[in-house]
């Protein structure tokens, strides 16, 4: 199974912003700059995450994204699903009913056993990653991070995240 792209900046941009200040935000223009990625496509995964409540969206030239939810209420499913859609991985076409010499109806009544193998396995998988929250990533990379990553990522946002007017 191949994920696209998205899928890992989407990843990565909301577990940044898992680390925002309290009601500060940070621009798709900044999230694309510490990435190294496409300001323009990564701006369509911030959109699907805003519209699936992931992230929300303050408007404006001190606009940006912020979490919609907070990071113990967002799996890795719901980022996954948010960008690549609902559809399973595998789509069954029933091509054992094309080609020459086709058989009855009669023997397809039962779902083919590469189907119900395959959807089985999507099933682990994505239930798998509903078992894993923004926040149980945030708290591995501090138990794993030696200072650089987290140092990182801190001085980024204290230098571009937008904080609330006061």
């Amino acid at each position: 199974m191949k994920l696209s792209d998205g899928v890992e900046q989407a990843i990565h941009s909301v577990t940044m912003l898992a680390g925002l200040e309290t009601g500060a935000v940070l621009s798709a223009s900044s999230l694309a700059e510490f990435h190294g990625v496409s300001t323009s496509y990564l701006l369509k995964h911030l959109q699907a995450l805003s519209a699936a409540g992931i992230l929300a969206t303050v408007p404006g030239p001190k606009g940006g994204y912020r979490l919609g939810r907070q990071p113990g209420a967002i799996t890795l499913l719901d980022i996954v699903l948010a960008v690549e859609g609902p559809a399973p991985a595998f789509r069954c076409n029933e091509i054992r009913q094309r080609g020459p010499n086709p058989l009855p109806a009669r023997y397809f009544k039962a779902p083919c056993g590469i189907n119900a193998a395959m959807l089985k396995a999507e099933k682990a998988y994505r239930a798998e990653l509903a078992r894993v929250t923004v926040a149980a990533l945030k708290a591995d990379l501090v138990e794993t991070d030696d200072g650089g990553i987290i140092a990182r990522g801190c001085a980024f946002l204290e230098h571009h995240q937008r904080k609330p007017a006061r």
